[in-house]
């Protein structure tokens, strides 16, 4: 999160292994290279502060909260409502700060993190809509624990905080968003698991979850919530912008991500988007904070995006004074302002009876019991692995391993014709390397990055597997406004056998506060690609960068372009994970999270929130779930090298609810039922929704040479034709291994109330009765929830 223009602030088995062959690396290395003392702690033993009641260790981190907070002034108080948190030197606390950022990996984003001695970089891992393209939740896990392991790291070396604002798992609605990189892509289902994943990996829990008590190795933030996903297209920007949206789509697109980081990922942060949702700003809606905290059972603190709760008055003019501002946040339940408007106004908000000291004390109590379960203020926990951290810790050959396996795994083949790919790397002579980013580390990332441990360039990499290379940028940058260098690269693509040529985008073209126009490819890079193609001997290779997707219909339709690859931001081991992708190092398995739309999607104005198509207003809807329109590329589309083949979708034919309810109860429900006109029945009316969960099993058989890994995507559609229903939706995912000339059995676990659910215009989740089919490539499974 930058500050907009305002007042400056100062700123299974396979899978498995993985996971716990990550944990053993990091447990053993714990100690080397730590810091010889962690930063004062007030509760430490020999401080003046260890006699007062919030540091007695025994107490439940609420009640110690509650002691602090009823020792502060309401100056004291006030000052703790900032990002900049300050210190209270009678009671010996230190001054904190908030913002530390955490994306895909230590970032230098937020002003808690310093990229210095003795931790002058950390390992940046792709940036998350590619690896969420790796569809492999103990992947995301395992990414998440290393990035942990490092700031826990820095933290120990007083280089950054606790306290980290990620993941992003905003629904990647519109292709044209500038911060889409950052996510999961635009599935919820994909997006929730993400997120669980992440916050677990992440926070690292190591005791029992109970009513928020359990202590944390650090703080993972669930954001943007909510209905946040526009920059600045038009005449709209995210710091004005009033997101229209039905109940409907609130409540099976919107929120699902957030819910399940909350309910499943135990996070214990939450911040509040700049956005209005239907007219009131977010940091104000306390319906929907409340939501959070009494539906979902949020422990935890609630902090505003960068200033968002200055543009309430001063931007949006949504309130009619700086402390009307502040009383409408406080009183939704927002705890915490990053920036220093609450510093500036809060004193006066009370002094004017808009706020009361109890408003101020409910957000501190939130504040300080995650400070606690942080042990930010104990001294004895020397006992604790990760305490032990240094910076021998950070950079580590496993995590840089771990970011080239995770590149990898995420990239996707798009077009493959004739096989054309891999590239045999005794049979090229001379191979041409063409494209603006080909020798630009800074590409890799994407945003939100640090400074990177190693990065590998894809001309270094590719470098590696050739003997003769030749390299041209061919644009002068990635916007590509000038044909300038075009003929020396049309040259050296004349002489080559093979010709690789990077194009897509970078963060001049897509970032935050920074929305697309056009899905095309920048500038001329279009017309440089149809020059090379025209000058060169073989068909060539096309890779693309870029969180976004991009209208690359010349590519797939040309047949002198064999071969398209996408590859995101891959991090810092991006340039190797290209190369050996390319020349048959690594199988690719990679499926798009995002639809790729084409150009004349640009067309459909970027500030329609519905997701669903209304056909009344030539409006094709959103994602794969709701679009009616044309695509250059599907989600969860994706070649291998391997040709990949399923059989025997073994699955329930009946799902019943008659066990779950008596008759009498059954027939009311349909009644009202079929007075709404459909057949259904409301989730929070089913006892046991864990009664109908089912299993289904289905045999990937590998007709290739290559091993490799395959990701098996489960969708249903429902038969019933009510009026809103997607058109098909994700149920289950599953990334398996699997050895060439072989089958490997996979199972996958599907529970209707919560994956065949979907919202009625009421936001209502209903599970509607009848018939459904369940799909899985060209496989189809006939099946029916019967009451």
């Amino acid at each position: 999160m930058i500050s907009p223009p305002l007042p400056p602030h100062p700123r299974r088995g396979r899978r498995r292994h993985l996971l716990r062959l990550l944990l053993l690396l990091v447990v053993s290395a714990a100690g080397a290279g730590a810091a010889a003392a962690l930063p004062p702690r007030p509760c430490a033993p020999a401080n003046g502060a260890s006699a007062f009641p919030f540091c007695n260790a025994t107490l439940p981190a609420a009640a110690r909260a509650r002691s602090l907070v009823s020792l502060l002034s309401l100056d004291e108080k006030i000052q703790q409502l900032s990002d900049a948190a300050a210190a209270v030197p009678r009671l010996g606390l230190p001054a904190y700060e908030w913002w530390s950022e955490s994306l895909h990996g230590v970032a230098a984003n937020g002003p808690g993190v310093r990229f210095a001695p003795p931790v002058p970089a950390a390992t940046s891992f792709p940036n998350v809509v590619l690896s969420a393209a790796a569809l492999n939740r103990s992947l995301w896990r395992s990414l998440a624990r290393a990035v942990a392991v490092e700031a826990r790291s820095m933290y120990n070396v007083g280089l950054a905080g606790l306290t980290f604002w990620a993941p992003n798992i905003n629904i990647f609605r519109d292709p044209r968003w500038g911060r889409g990189q950052e996510t999961p892509g635009e599935d919820p289902l994909v997006t929730s698991a993400y997120a669980v994943e992440y916050v677990k990996g992440f926070q690292g829990e190591y005791d029992e979850y109970n009513d928020g008590g359990s202590s944390m190795m650090l703080s993972a933030c669930c954001k943007h919530y909510t209905a946040y996903d526009l920059e600045k297209w038009g005449n709209f920007t995210r710091y004005t912008f009033n997101a229209k949206v039905t109940e409907q789509d609130l409540e099976d697109t919107f929120q699902p991500p957030f819910r399940s980081c909350i309910e499943e990922g135990h996070a214990s942060c939450l911040m509040c988007a700049y956005n209005q949702v239907n007219g009131v700003p977010m940091c104000a809606r306390k319906d929907l904070l409340e939501k959070a905290r009494q539906e979902w059972g949020f422990k935890g603190y609630i902090t505003s995006d960068c200033d968002a709760v200055a543009i309430i008055y001063e931007n949006q003019t949504y309130s009619s004074s700086p402390e009307d501002s502040i009383a409408d946040v406080l009183k939704a339940g927002m705890d915490i302002n990053c920036g220093s408007y609450l510093l500036r106004h809060t004193k006066s908000a009370v002094q004017k009876g808009k706020v009361q000291e109890e408003d101020i004390d409910r957000a501190l109590l939130n504040l300080f019991s995650v400070q606690l379960r942080l042990a930010l203020f104990d001294g004895n926990e020397g006992n604790q692995w990760f305490t032990q951290l240094g910076p021998n810790n950070v950079c580590t050959k496993e995590h840089r391993e771990l970011a080239l396996e995770a590149a990898r795994q995420g990239i996707v083949l798009l077009k493959n014709d004739k096989g054309f790919l891999p590239l045999k790397k005794n049979e090229i002579g001379h191979l041409a390397l063409i494209g603006p980013a080909i020798n630009d580390t800074s590409i890799l990332g994407g945003d939100y990055t640090g400074v990177p441990c190693n990065p590998i360039s894809f001309l270094n990499g590719i470098q590696a597997y050739v003997p003769k290379l030749s390299f041209a940028v061919g644009c002068v940058d990635v916007p590509c406004n000038s044909t300038d260098k075009f003929e020396e690269a049309i040259n050296i693509a004349r002489e080559a056998d093979v010709v690789i040529v990077v194009a897509g985008l970078n963060q001049t073209e897509e970032t935050e506060d920074r929305d697309r126009v056009s899905l095309l490819l920048p500038g001329k890079q279009m017309d440089l690609i149809n020059g090379i193609v025209d000058a060169s001997k073989k068909p060539l290779v096309l890779v693309l960068t870029g969180g976004g997707p991009t209208d690359v219909s010349f590519a797939k339709e040309n047949p002198a372009i064999a071969s398209i690859l996408w590859i995101g931001y891959p991090g810092e081991a991006g340039g190797r994970a290209l190369a050996d992708v390319i020349f048959g190092e690594f199988n690719p398995g990679g499926r798009l999270p995002v639809t790729w739309y084409p150009e004349s999607f640009t067309n459909i104005p970027m500030n329609d929130m519905n997701m669903r198509a209304d056909p009344s207003r030539g409006y094709p809807g959103r994602t794969y779930r709701f679009y009616t329109g044309e695509v250059v590329f599907s989600f969860g589309y994706g070649l291998s090298y391997s040709n990949y083949s399923y059989r025997s979708l073994s699955a329930p034919e009946r799902v019943s609810l008659s066990e779950l309810f008596s008759e009498a109860d059954i027939g009311r429900k349909l009644a009202y039922a079929e007075r709404d006109g459909c057949g259904h029945m409301k989730i929070e009316e089913i006892s046991s929704c864990d009664a109908l969960r089912f299993s289904v099993h289905v045999t990937v058989s590998n007709h290739g040479s290559m091993d490799g890994s395959h990701t098996v995507l489960l969708f249903v559609r429902s038969r019933n034709n009510t009026k809103g229903s997607p058109l098909k939706q994700l149920v289950g995912f599953e990334r398996v291994h699997t050895f060439a000339g072989e089958a490997t059995e996979v199972m996958i676990t599907v529970d209707p109330c919560k994956h065949m659910s979907i919202a009625n215009s009421q936001g209502e989740r209903i599970l509607l009765l009848g018939a459904y089919v369940l799909m899985l490539g060209d496989l189809e499974h006939e099946m029916v929830i019967e009451d």
